[in-house]
């Protein structure tokens, strides 16, 4: 059972990971492989939208998707696009990441050897990963626009279409510490972070959302 205060604190957490930005034409849209089916859904939706005229979706597996995406992320999402119908000449793969850094890493690569000059990124992610992503985007790829997007669902309403809203509070809670963490790393941009919604975060570490928590030998390393 899930508290009414955990509920509230998760709240918080979602609302700011979220960046809120009005999706816009951008030079491609990227669609970060996941768990969630749904971020091919929204890239599909932005690319009808006349957002992007060329998608890339990265990711290969992890434990959380190998099961359900045996195929690979970004496999799996053209799938679902082309079933969408996006054309699969406006759809790109990146197969081969196993996490953010490498999503934005090789993105680039598979978009420079297809000649596609790039001034702005349409970054399609789970809504709880907006602002990690955001900060790693602009730290790791930092001459480009950035415009976050994402489904757009509440917290409740998106861990119902999950199905596993423990899972959902613990990759939440998991997505500020890499927002804490990941400066230090070189891997992200420093973002402020309201004292509410640490005061949220701490309350749901000590409540037992952790799974998803870096170690803390790992989270406490300088640098990488």
């Amino acid at each position: 059972m899930i508290s009414a205060q955990a509920w509230a604190d998760a709240r918080l957490l979602w609302d700011y990971h979220r960046m809120h930005h009005t999706p816009q034409p951008c030079s491609v849209a990227v669609g970060l492989g996941s768990h969630d089916l749904g971020v091919a859904d929204v890239t599909s939706e932005l690319y009808h939208q006349g957002m992007a005229p060329v998608i890339v979706f990265t990711g290969a597996t992890s434990p959380t998707t190998r099961a359900r995406m045996p195929r690979g992320e970004a496999v799996h999402y053209r799938e679902r696009a082309l079933q969408l119908g996006v054309p699969d000449s406006a759809v790109l793969l990146e197969p081969r990441a196993t996490n953010t850094g490498e999503n934005i890493e090789f993105t680039k690569a598979v978009l420079a050897e297809a000649d596609i000059a790039v001034t702005s990124v349409l970054l399609v992610s789970k809504p709880y990963e907006e602002r990690r992503s955001y900060g790693m985007m602009r730290k790791l790829w930092p001459e480009v626009k950035v415009v976050c997007a994402s489904t757009p669902m509440g917290l409740e309403e998106y861990a119902d279409s999950i199905g596993d809203a423990r899972m959902v509070i613990d990759m939440i809670v998991g997505a500020l510490q890499r927002v804490l963490v990941f400066p230090g790393w070189d891997l992200a941009i420093e973002q402020d972070v309201p004292d509410a919604v640490m005061a949220a975060y701490e309350r749901l570490c000590l409540d037992g959302f952790t799974s998803r928590l870096l170690p803390a030998d790992v989270a406490a390393r300088p640098g990488v």
